[in-house]
């Protein structure tokens, strides 16, 4: 007998539904309880329950199929039957098998045991006015109207009407079995076979039966392996990261998205292209309402039918729309740099794994063919005359010193400092970045993937390159001498992460010569991938520029310690005047990098630890080692352990004589999060390509913005060219559907500089922001083709996660940002009544001038000369302009960026105004012309006049 639950309901007769006891009426047909088909088929085995025949299981089995055949439409009529009469299609139940099974129905049949009978079998069937309603596929008795969906009976129907079916049940269908089945609802799984429903939760199997022959659950978002969005069921394709569905991964090369996604077709189309390629839908009109599920502040998409938002527990209120968040581009969330690290790794192993098991098959090493053992991997040109590499050898083959003869080969073996020993390659930017990485062994393992050493000789590193993480892969065919030593990097103890690492890096900028010549920063960057700062220790050569604050520096270097940030020195670098003869009797080496191993301020004295790559060659001034200025009590204390050869202690006044900078790597914890965008640096304004990113923050955040351009170490020394960076956060203003970016006031900016990537920092309140990169000195180029514009990466670091959105702001988003900028960091210089100009000089590198008219029916003239100026370019074409602001509006008169990082340059201007009562210039220029030069369509973003807001 079956469970309480399964008692306390009754069978309808006509629709075959379980309704519960305390319905009169079908819920379904709205048939009376009491109701009685015309025929009754008396072999099946009814139980009266609450005055009602009532069918067991086995028998509601049998009405489920009449449903089961109609809903699937098993077939249409008997062909032999030519008279108007209703059509009778007759199957018979060859062989019924009622099994339990651990599925969410809780039985298991199938269909495809119904066959037809032959025209000699006699069937037990039962006529009635009963009809089978064609939209639904529900059996109706008595009825004209269908009491499931309302659809009217039509008088054709009976043609085409597929008649109840009669089910023969087999003799021994009554032996028990004695398996469990579980239940799907709450997975209790302790259910007898003869029990209806759940003893647990009292969930009907019978009706998720019936359920499952015309219902089919809904398909559940797919969440991206990597990026963690939740993605419709219906793409293939992650929308954010362009991860797979299939695997949820994302592209081998670890590159960032390239396409978007078209939502009418589906196609991928190349995120240059502003209409799809097979619809010729508009890239704008990719527009989708935001779910009820996901949150109108922050945009999370949170589990359906919650009432907070996980992310910023705020109240989600359905049918709101947000018109803050109108964007082309998918949105994006910061993730925790310790999970996607571990994804990528994983990602990374699968392929090394089939890699090594090839050559385990063909019993072979191998052999990098993309980075060869041949001269192209050493210098930019084959031919080089005084080459002392002769061989590539494998470890195994590699001469060692007489210390290391009796250890074996490893990866590493607890990394120290000192086991880094340089080689003929002037690459110390990356030694003194390794050499303080090895103070943190767990950031050592972390560059090196494959951890244990392989005997196919394949190895994987980990390494961020121009902003982007990538995963290198690396044989161990290392750079010897004639005599089988190794004639680059290398480590002691028999270590094989140093020369790796190198060769690493080597292989991701072309060859081993590209790494000649660097900062310790950018070496700290490539490894780590943190965010990092350079702090300057001489006075700037640009007299803007504000001074030097040695305490303030001193108290930064404490901090950074104190933090576990890594930190390396710059010696004799930058714009200093080196005498090379001093600093190497002072035991120093001019541009050259050293790490920083220690800040400490003990009895009032302020030292710093530093080593030399070289491993020799130290410091022999005041707190050197043979210095008369250690007491027994400090020796001690800082020097427990002796000397140690290239390690040697330096008084912070040293340090700002003989060194030009400090770089700062803020390497933290794991908690800390990451996102990181790809765009487009157009040389011009009014362009496709132009693009922000939209920032909501849903709690008091710390973050970190670093904007990076593509290395130039590909290329000749004398071919390299950088861009002049800038990346600036401004808060965002009122925005309606018809203004999706609306730049308000300066929130924080990067310096303007001609480096490999600019930072910022700010601390963060909730609230929406609009992030612009800035880069001037390529404008008026012969960059015309949009494939050859310079690329950017934005890696965004914060302390809680963040909603990124890259979106296609209105060309004159760069006006309002440099704008915005000028006001607030510029000097301000009154000039007539109603008339302001603003001067940014100040980390810009460079000039920029804006004129505001307050006049609300006078135009002002305004004349900016700056052809005394060298070594800088203007966004105008010319450095003479003569321009007429309009009333109440202001103007971005000219930008001045230095060309080249290295060379100096000088600025020069002049402004001359006047006030007019009509539009265009009079005698300062040709008659119905306002500017001169013109303003053309491709800078008008930049430089036509602005509203006064």
């Amino acid at each position: 007998m079956g469970s309480i639950a399964s008692v306390l309901q009754w069978h309808c007769s006509s629709c075959s539904l379980i309704n519960p006891t305390d319905r009169l009426t079908c819920i379904r047909c709205n048939v009376h309880r009491s109701y009685e088909c015309k025929e009754k088929v008396d072999h099946l085995k009814t139980r009266t329950i609450h005055g009602c025949p009532t069918p067991y299981v086995t028998d509601i089995l049998c009405a489920e199929a009449e449903i089961a055949a109609g809903a699937l439409r098993l077939d249409d009529a008997d062909p032999t039957n030519i008279d108007h009469k209703p059509c009778v299609v007759k199957l018979q139940f060859k062989s019924v098998v009622l099994q339990r099974r651990k599925s969410w129905n809780g039985f298991e049949y199938d269909l495809n045991m119904f066959v037809r009978p032959s025209k000699s079998s006699t069937l037990l069937t039962t006529e009635s006015d009963s009809w089978l309603c064609n939209t639904c596929r529900i059996r109706n008795c008595s009825t004209q109207q269908c009491q499931n969906c309302d659809s009217f009976r039509k008088t054709d129907d009976r043609k085409n009407e597929i008649a109840p079916i009669t089910i023969k049940m087999p003799n021994d269908f009554e032996k028990k079995s004695t398996s469990n089945w579980t239940c799907e609802k709450c997975s209790f799984t302790l259910n007898p076979f003869w029990s209806d429903s759940c003893e647990s939760c009292g969930w009907n199997a019978i009706t998720m039966m019936r359920d499952c022959v015309r219902y089919t659950p809904p398909k559940k978002k797919w969440a991206c392996r990597r990026c963690t969005l939740l993605n419709d069921p219906n793409t293939t394709v992650c929308n954010a990261c362009g991860g797979s569905k299939a695997k949820s991964l994302c592209p081998d090369d670890g590159t960032l998205r390239e396409y978007w996604t078209c939502d009418k077709c589906t196609l991928k189309n190349k995120i240059s292209a502003l209409v799809c390629k097979a619809c010729k839908t508009d890239r704008r009109a990719n527009k989708k309402r935001r779910s009820d599920s996901q949150c109108p502040t922050c945009t999370f998409e949170n589990e359906p039918n919650a009432k907070r938002c996980v992310m910023c527990h705020k109240h989600l209120e359905p049918e709101y729309y947000s018109s803050i968040l109108i964007s082309n581009h998918p949105k994006k969330q910061s993730e925790l740099m310790e999970n996607l690290r571990k994804i990528e790794e994983q990602e990374a192993r699968e392929k090394w794994n089939e890699i090594v098991l090839f050559c385990i098959q063909n019993s072979q090493e191998f052999v990098d063919d993309s980075f060869p053992p041949a001269a192209k991997s050493l210098y930019y040109t084959e031919k080089h005359e005084s080459c002392r590499v002769t061989q590539w050898l494998r470890p195994e083959s590699i001469i060692c010193s007489e210390l290391d003869k009796e250890s074996c080969w490893t990866v590493f073996r607890k990394p120290k400092p000192s086991d880094i020993i340089q080689g003929v390659l002037g690459n110390c930017w990356l030694l003194s970045a390794l050499t303080v990485l090895a103070e943190r062994e767990d950031l050592v393992r972390h560059v090196m993937v494959t951890k244990d050493f392989c005997q196919q000789g394949a190895y994987q590193v980990r390494l961020c390159k121009d902003g982007k993480w990538t995963t290198v892969l690396v044989d161990d065919l290392l750079p010897c001498d004639h005599k089988g030593n190794l004639v680059y990097s290398q480590a002691k103890r028999k270590q094989l992460w140093v020369p790796l690492i190198e060769k690493a890096i080597a292989k991701l900028h072309g060859c081993y010569e590209a790494l000649v010549s660097g900062r310790a920063i950018e070496g700290l960057a490539t490894l780590t991938g943190a965010p990092c700062e350079s702090v300057p220790l001489q006075p700037s050569s640009v007299p803007t520029e504000d001074e030097l604050d040695r305490d303030l520096i001193w108290a930064q270097l404490l901090s950074s310690r104190l933090a576990g940030f890594l930190m390396g020195a710059s010696c004799g670098g930058g714009n200093m005047k080196v005498d090379e003869d001093a600093y190497q009797n002072k035991g120093l080496r001019p541009r050259h990098a050293y790490s920083v191993l220690d800040v400490r301020d003990i009895d009032n004295h302020r030292l710093l630890k530093l080593r030399n790559p070289w491993g020799h060659f130290s410091w022999n001034g005041d707190w050197s080692d043979d210095s008369d200025k250690w007491s027994d009590k400090l020796k001690a204390m800082l020097m427990p352990d002796g000397c140690c050869e290239g390690v040697f202690w330096i008084s912070y006044d040293d340090v700002l004589k003989y060194f030009d900078c400090i770089d700062i790597c803020k390497v933290r914890n794991n908690m800390w999060n990451e996102v990181r965008l790809k765009g487009y640096l157009p040389p011009l304004s009014s362009t496709d390509h132009l693009s922000c990113v939209v920032l909501t923050v849903s709690e008091p955040t710390e973050a970190e913005f670093t904007l990076f351009q593509e290395g130039q170490r590909k290329s000749e020394k004398c071919n390299r060219s950088q861009l002049d960076l800038c990346v600036a956060v401004m808060r965002s203003r009122e925005v309606s559907s018809e203004k999706p970016i609306c730049i308000g006031r300066l929130v924080e900016h990067s310096k303007r500089q001609v480096r490999g990537f600019v930072s910022s920092h700010k601390m963060l309140e909730p609230d929406v922001y609009v992030v612009v990169c800035l880069a001037f000195n390529h404008w008026h180029t012969d960059l015309v083709d949009p494939s050859v514009y310079p690329e950017f990466v934005l890696a965004i670091h914060s302390s809680k996660r963040l909603l990124v959105e890259q979106v296609s702001p209105p060309s004159f988003v760069l006006a309002d940002t440099i704008i915005n900028l000028t006001l607030a960091k510029g000097q301000r210089h009154e000039g007539r009544e109603g008339m302001t100009a603003y001067y940014l000089t100040k980390g810009w590198a460079g000039l920029v001038v804006v004129v505001e008219n307050r006049h609300a029916n006078r135009w002002i003239h305004v004349k900016c000369d700056c052809e005394e100026s060298y070594n800088v370019m203007s966004t105008r074409g010319l450095l003479k302009t003569t321009d007429s602001v309009p009333p109440l509006h202001r103007q971005v008169i000219i930008v001045l960026t230095q060309l080249e990082g290295s060379g100096g340059f000088s600025i020069a201007h002049k402004l001359t105004h006047r006030l007019a009562n009509q539009a265009g210039l009079h005698d300062w220029g040709p008659p119905g012309c306002s500017h001169l030069p013109q303003i053309q369509k491709s800078i008008e973003g930049l430089h036509s006049p602005r509203l006064i807001t």
